[in-house]
């Protein structure tokens, strides 16, 4: 059996979603959009049976946690996309986020069986979706006025609180402010930067992303964000070595080419299971715990590593390409990217769940 697979720790999530609620005291909803970051919604939710309540993309993904026996509160971060699914969001109580005026429309002439507990998004400075400062107070009134509305909460998002030296949440924090000014209700404000580095923002209701994986949405040492674990453990072996002279190019384009005598590993790992192809030279690896570096391109189901300075290492020899000793967000640098898109892109490795 190929022995690329995933292992994901349970009991880091739940940890990770702890240490979001002591950094405030708030309520906090688990966000398991994206198939829990490609961590396995169904499992990640079960895991976190104590949580306060979730939050998903659309009802697609509600619907699936509502089916496997999850009771919490759900939030629809998109709300709905068409009026059809109101009378669902009322049938299995899940609560939306409403961001545009088609939306309000729906709503209001919508019949429903129970009315609907709404959060109200404001476009702070993310110009995203959500609704202008200038309107927001008015647009809250029409929806308090509704039958169909059963509560009313404020939301919005920040766009740059893993910048905390750009000003840009301040200029957010103060728009939310003065828009919201008089409108009583629970507020969500705070993703995964927000909850780490932003304490005066938290609010009512936290929304750990990222966080919740054990990455952290920091390009710089954060002291809460140190107290992180990794969930994901994403594995394989060497399969084959090779011993090469100087001066032979190793994978497709030649783009490595060896400088040294080179003991070379082959990893059964590759881009058609989600590790990034963009992943540079020098990208670092754990082999049997010890540090190694990528070497040569990413292939679509193998790559190589250097085992030069590891004797002890080669056919069989355990490899980490991100987990416990290797964060994700420093594997993410190295493919220009970031952790969120490694998870989400996880594709046809096997997930194994320890607990």
């Amino acid at each position: 059996m190929r022995p690329a697979h995933a292992l994901i720790d349970l009991s880091a999530l739940r940890h990770n979603y702890q240490l979001a609620k002591s950094l405030s005291g708030c309520r906090a909803f688990a966000v398991i959009k994206a198939n829990a970051y490609g961590h396995g919604a169904l499992r990640c939710a079960a895991a976190l049976h104590d949580a306060d309540a979730f939050a998903v993309a659309c009802i697609e993904e509600a619907l699936e946690l509502r089916a496997a026996g999850i009771r919490q509160p759900i939030l629809l971060l998109e709300g709905w996309f068409e009026a059809d699914e109101l009378p669902l969001l009322a049938e299995h109580d899940l609560w939306a986020v409403l961001h545009h005026e088609e939306q309000l429309l729906q709503l209001q002439d919508a019949t429903l069986s129970r009315p609907l507990h709404i959060w109200l998004k404001l476009d702070s400075g993310m110009h995203r979706v959500g609704f202008s400062p200038d309107e927001y107070a008015s647009i809250w009134q029409r929806l308090a006025a509704l039958p169909q509305v059963a509560s009313l909460s404020k939301i919005t998002h920040f766009s740059r609180a893993d910048e905390p030296e750009t000003g840009r949440t301040e200029q957010q924090l103060a728009t939310f402010a003065a828009a919201t000014a008089g409108l009583e209700g629970p507020a969500s404000l705070c993703n995964s930067p927000g909850i780490l580095a932003w304490p005066q923002a938290h609010h009512d209701w936290l929304r750990p992303g990222i966080m919740l994986y054990g990455a952290t949405p920091f390009e710089f040492e954060q002291e809460q964000a140190a107290q992180l674990r990794p969930v994901m453990q994403l594995r394989s072996r060497i399969i084959a070595t090779r011993e090469l002279p100087v001066g032979e190019p190793i994978g497709y384009g030649s783009r490595f080419v060896t400088t040294r005598p080179t003991r070379v590993g082959v990893v059964a790992m590759g881009y058609a299971d989600g590790y990034p192809r963009h992943a540079k030279d020098g990208t670092p690896v754990l082999i049997d715990g010890q540090r190694s570096q990528l070497i040569g391109r990413v292939s679509m189901d193998m790559l190589t590593v250097d085992l030069t300075e590891l004797p002890g290492s080669g056919l069989g020899s355990e490899v980490t390409l991100w987990g416990e000793g290797l964060n994700a967000s420093e594997v993410a640098a190295w493919a220009d990217s970031i952790p969120y898109q490694l998870f989400c892109n996880l594709n046809r490795v096997p997930r194994h769940y320890c607990d």
